[in-house]
């Protein structure tokens, strides 16, 4: 199996941004800068990079999944389902969280069945994250 992933993304703050990814989401911070910083997501390298444009994205298109309108660009993380679980039960918990898509069974009793929430971070990227019983059903078809 590949090592972690990188994703560079705008960001609007470092601090806001910061407070979010830790305080939040549990994230470990890595190196930063005064236009940067980097975030451990469940073990891949995600990197805030600050930009003056950034903005909250709320006109991005949208896909169709089960049903459901989910926000195009995305981004987030494949967890086991306990640690899906832990989670959603930290942003229900959690004061301020801009949801997009609640916590919730998609595909049930089909091949791909898996767990899914979406939420918006401070700068209004839209996260995915998704919670796998079997993590062999991932890529099922």
């Amino acid at each position: 199996m590949a090592g972690p992933f990188h994703l560079a993304f705008p960001i609007r703050d470092i601090e806001e941004t910061r407070s979010f990814y830790r305080d939040v989401l549990g994230c470990a911070i890595g190196r930063e800068s005064e236009t940067w910083i980097d975030f451990d997501l469940f073990g891949h390298q995600m990197s805030g990079h600050v930009r003056p444009s950034a903005r909250d994205t709320g006109a991005e298109g949208s896909g169709t999944v089960d049903g459901k309108a989910v926000p195009i660009p995305h981004f987030g993380a494949v967890l086991t389902m306990d640690e899906w679980r832990a989670l959603a039960e930290r942003l229900k918990g959690a004061d301020g969280i801009d949801w997009l898509l609640e916590p919730q069974i998609r595909f049930e009793g089909q091949p791909g069945e898996q767990a899914t929430l979406f939420i918006r971070d401070p700068s209004g990227n839209a996260l995915e994250f998704k919670g796998f019983a079997d993590m062999d059903a991932v890529f099922a078809a």
